[in-house]
């Protein structure tokens, strides 16, 4: 029999981002596998979204995030702490087999409340956090990029988020090593064994080695919407049109969000490089939405006007047409938990431009990309490459394709819905160790587990 899941995160946005995405393709897996899933998100009203038979999402009112990305909602503790509170009544309506958490901050209590105790209606589900981009990232993006924004990041991480969960799914080996840098002794000389050890104490963990409890599920394209047949003319010149592009312009496509955590910065320091050039001209055109929107438009204004043309969120539709027919993908960030955006540009036919590094690595390689050092310089190098270069291009193009169709959606959920399955078996095989509470209180963690 399919267990029941329940998934609730701070990162839905139902038609944009990485995260939204897998979301969508888990809901829309669910009638395929015939296994019920729900989702909890934040919402501007209180809401049931029946999507099929199988699954449906709950809104849970939230206010908009006062720091970072202020377009998201945040779902906060007092949404799930009290006994009236709405996350509460749903998990108690749904009774789910096993609840995951993609958050690490509002919502990630909510795992130390059920391990402790405090859920005792649920007959104790298991508990998974899904890690869907590494915290010492967040905090170099947002906060410091000083060393104490890694030691912050691993104290928690470490002290905590591991201790709090039975298993841990990250999308890519990039952002699950986040799990082993936070844990092993070796990566951490000067750790306080002592607190480390009361910590999981505290927090009652399981008593089975970490390695033990962490999977890497990657994520997969759409490969219906996104395809590189979409590629015509008519196409073509309707998005020159609407982006008020030459004819004749070389167009390169970035697609995410504008945010520090993409390395927006590397758009610009690209541009002026290119910008320079004496036989094309170069335009980027930007689909996408966030907190560095008047950073780019400025730096457009200054160096190179009209050279970077910000269009905004684009519809799924769209956005495919765009890929297919673009003349080359870029992607700045070089610590991408996963990157959706370049999985779909490749199966789309678009030369891609990205980062030698980060969690893109699942996927692309020197053979279907172009993986260069996140510089303007070599970002430039490589635009140039792929220009003047076409015998190159359309092998690596052949091969992206190839890659993508090897990484589609419904492989990725296949193989999620497979890795809760054995989680869930070991869960019921070694329950003791993952829920006697009372034990784990005298336990000595740092020397039998890690």
């Amino acid at each position: 029999m399919s267990i029941k899941s329940v998934h609730i995160t701070n990162y839905y946005h139902k038609n944009s981002g990485g995260i939204s995405t897998s979301f969508n393709n888990l809901l829309a897996a669910a009638e395929r596998h015939q296994r019920y899933v729900r989702l909890i998100v934040p919402g501007e009203a209180e809401a049931v979204e029946e999507v099929n038979k199988f699954a449906k999402i709950y809104y849970v009112p939230a206010k908009f995030s006062p720091v970072f990305d202020k377009r998201y909602r945040l779902l906060q503790p007092w949404q799930y702490m009290p006994n009236d509170s709405p996350i509460r009544k749903i998990l108690l309506a749904e009774m789910p087999d096993m609840i995951e958490v993609t958050d690490k901050y509002t919502i990630s209590m909510l795992g130390a409340m059920v391990r402790i105790g405090k859920f005792k209606q649920l007959n104790r589900p298991m508990l998974v956090h899904f890690s869907a981009e590494r915290m010492d990232d967040n905090i170099a993006s947002f906060m410091t990029k000083s060393s104490f924004g890694e030691w912050l990041a691993r104290r928690i991480i470490g002290n905590y988020t591991l201790a709090i969960f039975d298993f841990h799914i990250a999308n890519s080996v990039y952002t699950a090593q986040e799990f082993y840098k936070a844990y092993k002794k070796e990566e951490n000389a000067r750790r306080n064994d002592w607190f480390f050890n009361k910590a999981w104490q505290f927090f009652k963990a399981p008593r089975i080695p970490v390695e033990e409890r962490i999977y890497v599920c990657p994520r997969g394209v759409n490969a219906e919407v996104f395809r590189a047949d979409r590629k015509n003319d008519a196409v073509k010149k309707a998005m020159r049109e609407r982006a008020k592009i030459p004819a004749d312009s070389i167009v390169l496509l970035y697609a995410g969000r504008i945010s520090p955590e993409k390395n927006i910065g590397l758009l610009p320091e690209m541009m002026k490089f290119l910008a320079q050039d004496s036989k094309h001209d170069y335009r980027l055109v930007v689909a996408g939405a966030g907190p560095q929107e008047d950073f780019l438009r400025e730096e457009t204004a200054k160096n190179f006007p009209g050279k970077i043309i910000q269009l905004g969120h684009l519809d799924k539709e769209t956005l495919a047409d765009y890929y297919a027919n673009c003349d080359v993908f870029v992607h700045p960030n070089p610590k991408e938990p996963f990157g959706i955006a370049p999985l779909e540009a490749m199966v789309s036919g678009a030369p891609t431009v990205a980062p030698n590094s980060g969690g893109i690595l699942s996927y692309a390689t020197d053979e279907n990309a172009w993986l260069m050092t996140p510089t303007g310089a070599e970002f430039a190098k490589a635009v140039r490459e792929i220009v003047e270069n076409p015998d190159l291009r359309a092998r690596k193009v052949n091969n992206a394709i190839l890659t993508a169709l090897d990484n589609t959606r419904e492989k990725s959920t296949d193989n999620l819905f497979a890795a809760y399955d054995k989680m869930y078996a070991d869960f019921q095989r070694r329950k003791e160790l993952f829920t006697d509470i009372e034990k784990a209180k005298t336990y000595d963690f740092s020397k039998e587990v890690l």
